[in-house]
């Protein structure tokens, strides 16, 4: 136990080093990265979220804050969206754009801990994290701890990196993802280790079939489950009963 402790928290010091980092890069790789595709892949969780005016929202790991002010955008000034990171440089970039969108009033920016969310029970409509879990420490505590802040009938949706289902293309897009993505990192930003962690961090991370049990194991049902581009991303929205 202590050892699994010792590495999650090691986990956790190294991304959060990393992201501190890349936060003024962070948006334009972002685009470099998947083609411009995460915007659309966004767009649509939007639409299959049915998010009302008047309804609330927690963005997890929301670095610069684009999910974060997106939800804004839907929930309207009767409604509240708390974005929650644990970078305060992404926080800042974060910050400038919620000024910049004129949604100050509606969004809140907090520095904080995706493993031990500081909120009541029940407190939300949607708890969202977006390309940001196969970085935390711990998958099922975090999925956990968004299952707990939504109100029953709430949803909790993550939109992450994946690994294709079909082998032949799965071997490509890791040719991509692991080979050819840190060099275009060096390239466009100059910031090779950075961007060579960070597909790394999909090795252990789980595919969609076992994240949707991974959400089931958090309490959720049911669990939808949508993939993008023959599986490079992964859409897993789950209820809360």
């Amino acid at each position: 136990m202590e050892v699994n402790e010792m590495q999650m928290r090691e986990k956790a010091q190294h991304v959060h080093s990393v992201f501190e980092s890349i936060a003024q890069e962070y948006d334009k790789m972002n685009n470099v990265i998947s083609f411009g595709s995460h915007v659309a892949w966004r767009n649509y969780t939007m639409k299959r979220m049915n998010i009302q005016p008047g309804q609330t929202a927690i963005d997890v790991a929301c670095g610069t804050g684009d999910w974060t002010i997106a939800l804004a955008d839907a929930v309207g000034k009767d409604g509240r969206v708390v974005g929650l990171d644990f970078s305060q440089n992404m926080l800042d970039v974060g910050a400038y754009k919620v000024a910049q969108r004129g949604v100050g009033g509606i969004v809140q920016l907090v520095n904080g801990d995706a493993m031990k969310l500081p909120y009541e029970d029940n407190s939300f409509d949607f708890a969202t994290i977006g390309f940001a879990l196969r970085n935390v420490p711990d998958i099922q505590t975090v999925l956990k701890e968004m299952a707990r802040v939504v109100k029953p009938g709430g949803k909790v949706v993550s939109l992450e990196v994946s690994k294709p289902p079909f082998y032949p293309y799965r071997q490509l897009f890791y040719l991509y993802f692991y080979k050819i993505l840190p060099l275009i990192a060096k390239w466009t930003v100059n910031k090779y280790e950075e961007y060579a962690w960070l597909p790394q961090s999909l090795t252990n991370f789980p595919d969609s079939r076992e994240l949707a049990r991974m959400f089931q194991q958090a309490g959720l049902d049911p669990v939808e489950v949508k993939l993008f581009m023959g599986g490079v991303a992964a859409l897993h929205i789950g209820t809360k009963p």
